[in-house]
């Protein structure tokens, strides 16, 4: 009994250091390339090196942290080829699991859905210095766009598809930009939001992939 709750409790510790480092990199604290230096983090985490270890093993399997032969982590580089080929996965997936969801809508999926887009309507984008993301339109626009997702019935397509979200994040946090010029975001998930009320499938996801483009041509501008 001892050694199970020992075992649980490494595993919490594990996780939740692992989890500290999954949201450093995708924030940018982490820089693209840098060296993770086990004793730094563990200053940083305040915890042993073990659940280090342990978590940055974790992070290599998601393609965030790349080992380096016998000599430790980094973070794994970014590049406008490794963007793009996120982004045209990304479609793919989303495609399939809106597709899906639109198959089996019902009356509580999209009530979620509304829910959700009047709770990112009400929050503005940036912060008063038009410089820094809002961090709960942040939270509310990943909220609207998974809640898409949501009922594709697939809890293994949806978790795919939360990992390629943070991914593309992490990809504009390290080109830094945060503008798009000419463009009506908030339109563009009025549309999406529209044709899936409309049960019009097809103009659903074209309007999903074009966001999803729109976002990518400017992203990989700046990655150039």
């Amino acid at each position: 009994m001892i050694q199970n709750q020992v075992d649980s409790d490494n595993t919490s510790i594990t996780n939740q250091t692992y989890q500290r480092i999954y949201s450093m990199i995708i924030q940018g604290e982490l820089k693209p390339g840098s060296k993770l230096k086990i004793e730094e983090l563990r200053k940083v985490m305040g915890t042993g090196a073990s659940p280090i270890r342990e978590a940055l093993s974790l992070l290599t399997s998601e393609h965030l942290v790349t080992r380096i032969d016998q000599r430790g982590f980094r973070v794994t580089h970014v590049s406008a080829e490794s963007f793009q080929e996120l982004l045209k996965t990304r479609c793919w997936l989303e495609e399939r699991a809106l597709r899906e969801s639109m198959s089996s809508q019902d009356i509580d999926w999209e009530e979620r859905l509304l829910l959700s887009h009047h709770r990112l309507k009400r929050e503005s984008r940036m912060l008063e210095d038009n410089e820094t993301f809002n961090p709960n339109w942040e939270l509310r626009h990943k909220d609207f766009h998974m809640c898409l997702m949501s009922g594709c019935g697939s809890s293994i397509l949806i978790k795919f598809c939360n990992q390629l979200y943070d991914q593309n994040i992490r990809y504009r946090n390290a080109a830094g930009s945060i503008a798009y010029s000419s463009r009506n975001v908030t339109g563009e998930h009025d549309l999406i939001l529209q044709h899936v009320l409309n049960h019009d499938a097809d103009k659903a996801v074209a309007e999903l992939v074009s966001h999803y483009k729109k976002t990518g041509e400017f992203l990989a501008l700046q990655l150039k």
